[in-house]
């Protein structure tokens, strides 16, 4: 699966995001430093964001083209977003979380406990969020994105809160993410070691545009 970010350009404040570029590895990493554009990025790419020009597709779906004046809503897209602030439901349990999103994907009984089993989340399920740790949070928003079934991940920062020997657990469960699921994933950091050690390709923005592009 790849995704196509052909001429994709945007203006902001304080610069204008510029990227024309094609992303085939299974984990791309994103990086850059804060304020260059990386969250604005996956959020074209999920469609929460409109471009001022260019066109996005991921394989043979086109997703955004500006001069066709396409844009495809976010929850036709396919693509699981887990933003920095993961967007849990405190008034929910860790299940009602979960299971939000599923409702449009019409998760299967076995996908859903194949994920429940691949992030350890049976003994979350019946705890109020505000009662989980941070990582455990954490895992709840990966396995809502896992149940809306996409084609794509977007993980904007999915490590910055966290300790160090969380932030190597969460590493071990995305890691599992790709090998049980063979979903493509989109992966914001600014850890040179998180992104040698999860990503098999790595785009540096700075101000808006790629500046380093390396497998």
């Amino acid at each position: 699966m790849s995704l196509h970010l052909d001429h994709v350009v945007l203006a902001l404040p304080d610069f204008t995001l510029q990227v024309n570029v094609q992303l085939t590895a299974p984990v791309t990493g994103l990086s850059g430093p804060s304020g260059a554009g990386k969250t604005t990025l996956l959020e074209i790419v999920a469609g929460l964001r409109r471009p001022g020009q260019g066109r996005v597709r991921l394989g043979e779906a086109t997703l955004t083209d500006v001069a066709q004046r396409l844009y495809v809503p976010p929850e036709r897209r396919k693509i699981g977003y887990v933003p920095q602030d993961l967007a849990l439901f405190p008034h929910y349990t860790a299940a009602g979380n979960l299971d939000y999103g599923s409702q449009t994907a019409a998760a299967s009984a076995h996908h859903r406990n194949h994920v429940i089993a691949v992030l350890e989340l049976a003994p979350l399920l019946t705890r109020r969020i505000q009662d989980l740790s941070g990582g455990e949070k954490q895992r709840i928003a990966l396995g809502r994105a896992l149940l809306t079934s996409p084609q794509l991940l977007l993980l904007d920062e999915p490590l910055s809160s966290l300790d160090d020997p969380l932030k190597a657990r969460i590493l071990t469960y995305l890691k599992a993410i790709w090998t049980e699921f063979k979903i493509p994933m989109i992966f914001v950091s600014h850890s040179a070691a998180e992104l040698i050690e999860l990503c098999q390709e790595v785009i540096v923005l700075r101000h808006g545009n790629i500046v380093v592009s390396q497998a």
